[in-house]
């Protein structure tokens, strides 16, 4: 028997937006299976990573990072085609990103969902966290929203149970597929 394609929920915003906390609850709530998945489960906490780092050369980071974002955008085309639902957190960091991303997955439904969250309180949970570079946050909100098409867009300071709740009802309204699959 033959799988149908998964269907996505991406959602796009700055560090510390709260995304995987949402990812958390929309799973909780959604009546279909969906799998998280997030680039975070490479980049911290599951020594995916080689430690060792070089400024140059074969563990360098600005020679690993491509190879590993592309393989990224892989693995969630690969888990879609295979007929995995999936609800994803990212941070879509430039326009020709969000093209390799689209490039990816233009087979798949995808419902992108903006994550905003002010200033003040992205840099208070980037500080509380403590796992992510300060600053981090800041970078990421002067581009994350600035090139990117929503199929929705909500406020990370409401309660992740209601964001939910609003990016559940609204892609199960939708009439016709999100934006990357059209």
């Amino acid at each position: 028997m033959d799988a149908q394609p998964g269907k996505i929920i991406l959602l796009n915003g700055a560090s510390s937006a709260g995304k995987s906390t949402l990812c958390r609850a929309i799973q909780a709530q959604i009546d279909e299976p969906f799998l998280q998945f997030s680039l975070d489960f490479f980049m911290f906490g599951h020594d995916v990573l080689p430690k060792r780092r070089d400024e140059r050369g074969l563990f360098a980071w600005s020679s690993m990072r491509p190879k590993l974002f592309g393989g990224y955008f892989g693995c969630l085309s690969a888990l879609a085609a295979a007929g995995n639902n999936l609800v994803v957190d990212y941070i879509i960091e430039t326009p020709g990103q969000f093209r390799q991303l689209s490039d990816a997955l233009h087979a798949f439904d995808v419902f992108l969902v903006g994550v905003h969250c002010p200033l003040p309180e992205l840099e208070r949970r980037e500080q509380q966290r403590g796992d992510r570079g300060q600053g981090d946050a800041r970078r990421d909100l002067e581009t994350v929203h600035t090139f990117t098409p929503y199929d929705l867009e909500v406020d990370s300071t409401l309660p992740a149970d209601e964001n939910a709740a609003t990016i559940i009802a609204a892609w199960a309204a939708r009439t016709r597929p999100g934006l990357l699959g059209r």
